[in-house]
């Protein structure tokens, strides 16, 4: 067994995490059928290892959408606030060679690499948001252009008084509130 395999135990026990959470949470994907869900991610094992990578770091993946083009599943990150597993990370592999001090153990972009996942957008995340109000104590850190990079920084959002807000931080810093929320096409 590769180290992006579940055992037929951990593929039963997340396919049934799956399957409550998508039953219990059907305004996040109006119209789908767990059934069809189901289908792709047996199709998918490798998709599935990520999802379950999702589901260890206290993610709670939920299914988001359906790309009708190409039949792809989106999940994203769904637990009510950042998820627990993926906090107190500066942004990038760059920004924690950078610190000299206090470095944190890991950064967003290589566990989300790792994880076989995408980090999400601030477009995305407005999206999440539709569906539910997640980060309202938490923040997480969303992908960032390159020209704000360039010069040292970081976007993150976070949901207060009613609103999404996109702010900014120094790539390097890291706070215990402060994760990364996923995506990933199935």
């Amino acid at each position: 067994m590769t180290n992006r395999e579940l055992s037929s135990e951990q593929h039963e026990k997340l396919l049934n995490e799956l399957k409550t959470r998508f039953e219990k949470n059907m305004n996040r994907h109006t119209g789908l059928e767990w059934g069809k869900v189901q289908a792709k991610l047996e199709a998918n094992t490798e998709k599935l290892w990520s999802l379950n990578e999702m589901e260890a770091t206290d993610g709670e993946p939920d299914v988001v959408g359906h790309e009708k083009k190409t039949g792809e599943y989106i999940f994203f990150d769904c637990s009510a606030e950042s998820p627990k597993g993926r906090r107190s990370v500066c942004f990038d592999r760059e920004a924690l060679e950078s610190r000299k001090k206090y470095k944190p153990e890991n950064n967003v972009i290589d566990m989300a690499s790792a994880m076989g996942i995408e980090l999400l957008t601030e477009e995305q995340y407005r999206e999440l948001q539709k569906v539910g109000n997640f980060d309202r104590k938490t923040s997480s850190w969303v992908q960032t252009p390159a020209n704000i990079r360039k010069l040292g920084g970081a976007l993150f959002c976070d949901r207060r008084y009613d609103t999404v807000f996109v702010y900014h931080n120094g790539a390097e810093s890291y706070y215990a509130a402060r994760g990364f929320r996923g995506s990933l096409k199935v």
